[in-house]
Order: structure tokens, then sequence, then C-alpha cells
């Protein structure tokens, strides 16, 4: 780029800036700038390490630059920049970040954040006297479009930046993100938008998402790409070719991963759930000798242990740190020069996000080791690393917005500043994910926070906005009611938990004292299941569970060498439909398994001579007797999660037909149900008819906890059930009890009730995974390879082997399947041509 044009675009002091650095501004960098002075919203999509950050930022320094220069500090608190971003940690590292160059330009700047962490009295100052760039979260945006005068606040808004957008965008926090930044819009119509990220596949949807929308046609930002940085080593660790069956510990490459982070100057170990996370850290604490600084880190633990570990990280102070998804995002801790991905990574743009926390610099290449915990996932990271090196990016597509989110949103507003119904409805269709709502729908969604809906309308604790007969405006029935609405802001409902508090051995719920240290939460479900005495695995320690109160679970610290495992309902990923396609292909192409270790290939091989192999677009279904059992497993690959729904689905219609199924079990690859008859006469064309989705699911889903469990998620976003009061909070046991008993008189008197819709769209893509389950049956029908085996097949071992069986309702309720792993194995491989696989 010309000397001549660098000079236009940049003030002389951010050119001195940049050259002081060694460094030029990134083409990206200056389109960004261009863009802003064109008025244009931006989607930047740079790798890691490309200045993704300072190019969203860049059009607001320089601008402000201009706007400061001989005012100094004591010119007027308008907001010029708002910053958001998915995690409150991302929007600390960015102050941070963004300090160094403020500060060494000379520029007068005022930057702020603002979590759910402010104090109040700092909120309040900030509304008083807004900074010129505040960082924040999307939940701090929605309590802004909650509260009175945000004209005042907005007016002068110049700019909004949402980092890691592709994390936002699809999900409920991206629903209420995008009608808070319509509500904002209304304040200050002239505030461009940009959207950074470094994993963005579906780009027009992005870019869609970003800009604010018209009835005349869909609009886009303008999209802007960084150059592409070096391409990232990607490796598979198998120590000794040894990979598991089944099963997702990690235990058996324990050495071989200490053995890596001890080369390395700082390793992250990402881990798909927090148990796995724990159990991780436990092993490589055992086999530390050389007693290296290695942390945990993940979503249950204490802010203050979270904060401890960053900040080591950030000082140099550790070798390596076990994390889940809290640490995926673009934080640049430290000095990170290998990524380890314990199991498979679930999809390519995940892992690429991952290899992005190591080097974070543009021209080196990031390095990760992926670790398959069994053989299917050593299949899956293949997948995996193929894509990542083909550029190939993953995700879910977009979607319309939640109407449980809509109603938390049309509540905010009527505390906020009262509305008219045809006012808001113009604002919430303007943004993307509404843009299509039906105006009957907004009217229902209205009228449900009005009144709760038709079967509840007789209750007056449902009653939460109020139309004033003199402007017709809706606005909250009185201050409690928006005190509260306000405390219970935000689409995350995780699971009820429990803080787990440290007291003294033999403690119990009625005389433990107060003020032992909280170490962090568990589910209150798996307190549930423990008895004082029992020890588990928790922060890195083995703790002895003492008793539980109201909102706490009681430890000591154990020495026992046998603790059971907490397990958390958050951060389990379904395979991604792209990885499942490659998958399915490479298990069908024997010419690709050159590369394969060679238990794989020749369990692929034995899998081709005993049965079939899955071939893409066709389902294959096996059935085979065994012991006293009859067995039918079939491999769709479409996620454990679609696999459970459809292991329901089934045996409520073989149990119809007289087969007496005992049981079924589901992991991301496979699903195997056993019965008391024989299954290889079923007309499997008929047992895998799509109508399955049609009367059995409806019945099904009248008896399922599953459902009750979405019912309840969607209660609590649309403020139907609150979680908390001010001065108190509700336990997950009361959240419960009331959300099953609205959900029993919804079912019986108002089935079409806008909540009741709101599940029924969740359980399309969520718990259950309808819309998956969907398409996989309509793509293999017609299409289904029936083999009738006299044995268990090869490729059935794993699925056999899994953990965590769901019982099934009918003839054979208490028949439980008893079955040796070792028995299992050597059924499946045993090789009736003594040469195969010498």
């Amino acid at each position: 780029m010309d000397d001549a044009r660098l000079s236009s675009m940049l003030p002389q002091r951010f050119s001195d800036w940049f050259a002081s650095r060694g460094w030029a501004p990134r083409a990206h960098q200056l389109e960004m700038i261009e863009a802003a002075g064109r008025g244009e919203d931006a989607l930047l999509i740079a790798p890691t390490g490309g200045g993704k950050t300072l190019g969203g930022f860049l059009p607001s320094l320089v601008d402000l630059a201009g706007r400061v220069e001989g005012q100094g500090r004591d010119r007027p608190y308008r907001l010029h920049t708002l910053y958001i971003s998915p995690l409150k940690a991302l929007s600390q590292d960015v102050a941070r970040n963004l300090m160094t160059p403020v500060e060494e330009m000379g520029l007068a700047l005022r930057i702020e954040t603002r979590t759910g962490d402010t104090p109040q009295s700092k909120r309040a100052r900030q509304r008083q006297r807004p900074p010129d760039i505040l960082l924040t979260t999307p939940e701090q945006v929605a309590l802004f479009a909650a509260q009175e005068n945000g004209e005042a606040f907005f007016a002068d808004l110049q700019a909004v930046i949402i980092d890691e957008v592709h994390a936002l965008a699809p999900g409920k926090r991206g629903d209420l993100l995008a009608l808070g930044l319509a509500a904002i819009a209304n304040y200050a119509p002239a505030a461009r938008r940009v959207g950074l990220s470094a994993t963005v596949k579906d780009v027009d949807g992005h870019a869609r998402w970003l800009a604010r929308q018209s009835e005349a046609e869909p609009r886009f930002a303008t999209v802007i790409t960084g150059s592409a940085g070096a391409s990232p080593q990607v490796d598979i660790l198998t120590p000794d070719d040894r990979i598991p069956w089944a099963g997702h510990s990690g235990k058996h490459a324990l050495s071989a991963v200490y053995a890596q982070l001890k080369d390395a100057r700082l390793s992250l170990i990402f881990v798909n759930t927090r148990s796995q996370a724990e159990m991780i850290f436990q092993g490589l604490w055992s086999i530390n000798d050389d007693n290296l600084p290695i942390a945990l880190h993940h979503g249950s633990l204490s802010v203050e242990q979270r904060r401890k570990v960053e900040g080591a990280m950030a000082a140099g102070a550790l070798k390596a740190v076990v994390c889940t998804s809290t640490l995926d995002l673009g934080i640049d801790w430290g000095d990170v020069d290998l990524v380890l991905q314990m199991g498979a990574p679930k999809g390519s743009a995940r892992l690429i996000q991952r290899l992005g926390r190591a080097n974070h610099r543009l021209d080196e290449a990031s390095r990760a080791v992926l670790v398959p915990t069994n053989r299917f996932e050593h299949l899956e990271c293949m997948a995996a690393r193929e894509a990542v090196a083909e550029k190939t990016l993953d995700g879910e597509p977009l979607r319309a917005g939640a109407l449980d989110v809509l109603a938390q949103h049309v509540m905010g507003r009527a505390c906020g500043d009262p509305f008219l119904p045809d006012a808001l409805y113009r604002e919430v269709t303007s943004a993307a994910p509404y843009a299509h709502l039906h105006r009957e729908t907004f009217d229902r969604v209205v009228e449900f926070v009005a009144s709760g809906g038709y079967a509840l309308a007789s209750y007056d604790r449902f009653r939460r906005i109020v139309v004033s007969r003199s402007d017709g405006r809706y606005r909250a029935r009185n201050r409690d009611v928006a005190q509260r609405h306000r405390m219970n802001i935000g689409a995350i409902v995780e699971s009820p938990m429990l803080n787990v508090r440290l007291v003294a051995p033999g403690s119990s719920a009625s005389n433990h004292a107060r003020g032992g240290r909280q170490l962090g939460q568990v589910e209150e479900w798996f307190a549930d299941q423990l008895s004082p005495g029992d020890t588990f695995l928790f922060a890195g320690q083995i703790l002895r569970f003492e008793g539980v109160t109201v909102s706490e679970c009681l430890v000591s610290r154990s020495a026992a060498d046998t603790p059971k495992v907490p397990s958390w309902n958050g951060g389990k990923f379904p395979l991604s439909t792209y990885l499942a396609s490659r998958v399915r292909d490479l298990v069908h192409d024997p010419e690709r398994w050159g590369a394969l270790p060679v238990p794989i290939r020749q369990w692929l091989g034995l899998q081709k001579l005993k049965s079939r192999l899955p071939a893409p677009d066709r389902l294959l279904v096996e059935t085979f007797p065994r012991g006293n059992r009859y067995y039918l497993v079939c491999y769709p690959f479409e996620g454990r999660l679609a696999h459970q729904t459809l292991g329901m689905l089934l045996t409520r219609r073989l149990e119809r037909a007289g087969l007496k199924p005992l049981g079924f079990v589901a992991n991301e690859y496979a699903l195997s149900v056993w019965a008391l008859e024989d299954m290889s006469g079923v007309d499997m064309g008929a047992l895998f008819d799509e109508d399955m989705l049609g009367d059995d699911l409806d019945a099904w889903l009248a008896e399922s906890a599953l459902m009750k469990r979405t019912f309840r998620t969607c209660a609590v976003i649309a403020g139907l059930i609150e979680r908390r009061f001010p001065g108190q909070e509700k336990t997950g046991r009361q959240v419960t009890f009331s959300a099953d008993l609205i959900y029993n008189v919804l079912r019986e008197h108002e089935p079409d009730h806008i909540l009741l819709q709101a599940a029924w769209e969740d359980a399309g893509s969520g718990l259950l995974d309808i819309r998956r389950l969907s398409d996989a049956l309509r793509r293999v029908a017609g299409r289904i390879d029936h083999v009738a085996l006299e044995r268990i097949s090869p490729l059935a071992v794993p699925v056999m082997l899994e953990i965590g069986r769901e019982p099934v309702a009918g003839a054979a309720q208490d028949a439980v399947l008893e079955e040796a792993g070792a028995d299992i194995i050597a059924e499946a491989m045993a090789v009736d041509n003594p040469a195969f696989g010498r």
C-alpha cells in the first residue's frame, strides 16, 4: 500500500506508533477505517494473531483522537464505542491490551469495563458519566435495554464492536444481543456495527446478523477478510498404537501427554467436559515427578480460583493448564506454544479456534496435538485434521430467533421506556433473527408477558406488564416487577448448582460452621446421589461429602484414592454434521486407511470381512444374538443427542411389535438396542421410517423428563419462573417444582401456549436434536443395508462397551445387560481365516 494513501488514512501519531513498533498497518485494518468512513457495518474475518481486535478498534481510536485533541479529560462524558464480548474475562483482557496503544500514543481516553462483577456504585457512575469506550457483555446490553432513559446514555454512540461473533450469533445469547442492538439503534441510529471473528462458516448469515434489517430486502454488513497466516501443525498422538475401544478418559495417553508438555513453554490441555478436566488434571498430578506448575480451569470453579490461574498464565508462572471451553476464545494468556486436545474436538471450527491460542502470531505456525480417547475418536481426529488443512470450517447455521428470548426482551423494554406494540414490532423485526417474525406470533408473546396466556391469566403473579389508558403504552406493572426482571436477565440457564464449601471433617448441614472456603459449584443432581462419607474429585482435590444445605454442598478434604467423579450436563458437544460426513467417508474407503494405526486398520478390515462398512447416504443396521439377548446396532453417525432420541423412539416401536426391548445405549457414532426377541426379521425400512417423528414422538414427549427440562429452561429465560428475588435465590428444586406444575397445566389446558411452542423448537436442535435426526432419516429412506449376523461385529464393540445405559419401560423393564468387555472384543475380533490381519 503506497505511503500517500497510508498517510491520508492514519493520523501522524498512529503512523508513528506503528513505526515505533516496527509494524505496518495490515490491509484489513486500513479497510476497516475506510468502511467506517463510509458509515458501513463491517464483519472482519481474520486469523488469530493478525491484529483483528486492533482492526475493530482502530476506526474508533482514530475518531476519538481527533475529538479529544486539546480537550483532555475535562471534555464532556459521552459514550463513543461499545465493545461486547461473550466472556467477562475477554473484556478485561481486551481492556488491558487496548490501553497499550492508547497510552503509548498519549491518547487521553476513558476506557472502562462493565460486567456482572462490576459494583453497583460503579454502574451508576457509568450511567451518569459514560466512558469513551465501554467493554461489556450481552447480558449488560439487555440490562441497558431494560432501564429508563436509554437515549441519554446512547445518544452519542458511534460504534458497536462484537468480538467472537461466531460464538454469539447462532445461540440464544445472540438472539438477546440482536434485540438489544435493535433497541440501542432507536437511540443511536447512525452507530455502525462491527463483528470480529477468526472462524465464520456462514459468512453471509453473520453479515446479515450484524446489519439492521428492513422490510424491503435483507441487508448485509461489508465483509473484510484478513490474509491467511501460517498453516497450523496438527499431530495425532497414539502412544504405542494403544487406542481404547470406548470411553473418554484418555488415561492411556497421560504419560505421553506429560512428555509433550515437559518440552513446551506453556501448554493448554483442552478437554470437552468439566468432569474430564478434573480426571486429566488429577492424572497428570499423579505422574508429575518434576513438580511442574500445572493448573486447572473450568466454569464450575470459583471466580477467585479462575482469576488466580489466569494471572499466573499471564505472568508466565505456569507450565500447563487443563481447561474446557472457558479458554477457547481470543484471550492472549502468556506464551502458549502448544495446544493439546484430549478427545476429538467435535468440529473443525472449534479446533481452529483452540489452535489460535498457540503462538498468537500470524507468521508462526500454531501447533496442536490431538489425543483420541477411543477408536472412533481417532477417525474423527483424522477428519478434523484434514478439514483444518483444507481450511474448511463447520458450524451450526443461523436460525430464527427464540420466542422465550423475545418474551424476555418484551418484558425488558416495558421496564425501560414504555412501548407501543407497533413500534416495538418494527424494532424487533429490524434484528436479523426476528426479521421474519409474524405479527400474530409477536402479539401472542406480548400477551404472554402481560397475562401468562389463557391458561394462566387468572393467576395474578403472571401479570407483569400493563397498558396505560392514557397513551396505550405497555410498562412494567410496578417497580418490584421491574427490579425482579433485571435480576433475572440472561439466556444462560445452567443446571441447578450448589456451592461447594470446605468444612471441618464430620460437619453436617445442621452443625457446620459458616465461613469455610468456597471451591466452586457442582450440579444439584450430583450431590443428591451422594451419601455422607462418599468421596469425589473436584477443583483438583479429593473431597469427602459431608452433607447439603439449601444452597451448599459441604465437603472436607480426603486422602481416599478411589474418588467418584463429578459430572456436569454442560459442555458436552455433539459430533458436528460436517465431521460425521468425513468420518463416514473415511470408514467406507479402504484406500485412505494407510495413515491409520495398525489396530484401527485391522478393526475396519475385519468389519469389512465379517459384515459391511457403513456407506455415505446409507444406514447400516446389524442384528445378531448374544447370550440370551438379541441386538440391533445401527450407525447413523449423527451425534449422541440425536441417537438417544432415536433409541427412545425405536424402543417404543419395538415394544409395540412385541419384541420386548430391554434397553439401548448410544454414542456419537452408533446406537445399540437389545431385546428378548429376535429383531432380524423386522422390516427395517418401516422401523426407521421418518413417521416415527410424528405420533411416536408426541407420545414419548408427553411423558419425557427431557421435555420438562427443556420447558423449564424456556420458562426461566422467558421470565415465567424467576431464579433470583431481591435478597434471595430459588433453589434448583424450587425452580423444577414450579416449572413442572406449570408445564402440566399448559399441556392439559393450553397445548399451543407460546412457551410450549418455544420448548418444541428448542427440542428440535437442543437436548433431543430432532431436526438433525429428521434430516438423517429422510436422507437414508429406502437406503438401509441390513446385515443379519451370527455374532457381534467389530464395529459394534465400542457402542456395546458404552456406559450410561438408558432403561426402557416395557415388558422387560427390570432386565439388565451384563457383558464382559474382554469377551465382547474377543468374539468380535475372532478371525475365521488365520491368515487375515497378520
